[in-house]
């Protein structure tokens, strides 16, 4: 697969994310659509800052927050979550940036392998995706809710 070079990835301030971030972390995944009404993000946050095999990522252009990724791996495989970029600051890199990140972030942990979800109705996200190398896996993925819910569909 080749990667597409049509744009130089810019300089985002990528960090931890801190305490003072969340609220508009989680402002940014409700205004791209990333929430559900089954995950609380907030949860999802603390959960990821919790240990050393998880954090979320904040990528500035300036002050604002521009972009997000959290991150976490199993000894194994890498996953990525909450991939977002700011809707007013779209197709100016910050999605690619922000994975360069991710995968640089793993690859300090010495994991070898990146993996990520996209729901199927989610064609432009799958499309990027496949412009910075990912490749589409054939596989059947199963959930199970482990306080009695039944999985969404």
């Amino acid at each position: 697969m080749t990667v597409s070079a049509t744009k130089p990835v810019p300089a985002l301030a990528i960090t931890d994310i801190a305490d003072a971030d969340v609220a508009a972390v989680i402002a940014l995944w409700q205004a791209s659509g990333l929430t559900r009404s089954w995950n609380d993000p907030a949860s999802d946050i603390a959960l990821a800052r919790r240990g050393p095999h998880s954090t979320v990522l904040i990528g500035r252009d300036g002050g604002a927050i521009a972009a997000t990724a959290m991150v976490g791996h199993d000894g194994h495989r890498g996953w990525v979550y909450y991939v977002a970029t700011d809707p007013d600051r779209r197709a100016q890199g910050y999605g690619r940036a922000i994975m360069n990140a991710a995968e640089d972030w793993l690859r300090a942990a010495g994991i070898p392998k990146l993996q990520l979800l996209v729901r199927p109705e989610n064609s432009d996200v799958a499309a990027f995706y496949q412009s910075i190398g990912f490749g589409e896996q054939q596989i059947l993925f199963f959930a199970k809710w482990l306080d009695g819910r039944e999985p969404p569909r």
